[in-house]
């Protein structure tokens, strides 16, 4: 089947004789498929193994810039 989402395409709606959109519906129609573009690259970018593993790093870098623990001195 062929694409026909048009994506990224300036729209060109149709208007009636005043100038106005003469549906809303493919106004509608023409900003859910650009949102599900972008929420597709989302979803590429968060499934990344870089990405998922940033917690990861984060606790590391935290363990190893934390400050060493004073030792206690023995009472006598």
């Amino acid at each position: 089947m062929a694409d026909r989402r048009f994506k990224n395409v300036s729209w060109n709606l149709p208007v009636d004789g005043r100038g106005a959109i003469a549906t809303w519906d493919a106004v509608k129609l023409a900003v859910l498929m650009d949102i599900r573009d972008e929420l597709q690259k989302l979803n590429r970018v968060f499934n990344c193994g870089n990405f998922l593993n940033v917690p990861n790093v984060l606790r590391e870098i935290s363990r190893n810039t934390a400050k060493p623990r004073r030792k206690r001195r023995k009472e006598v």
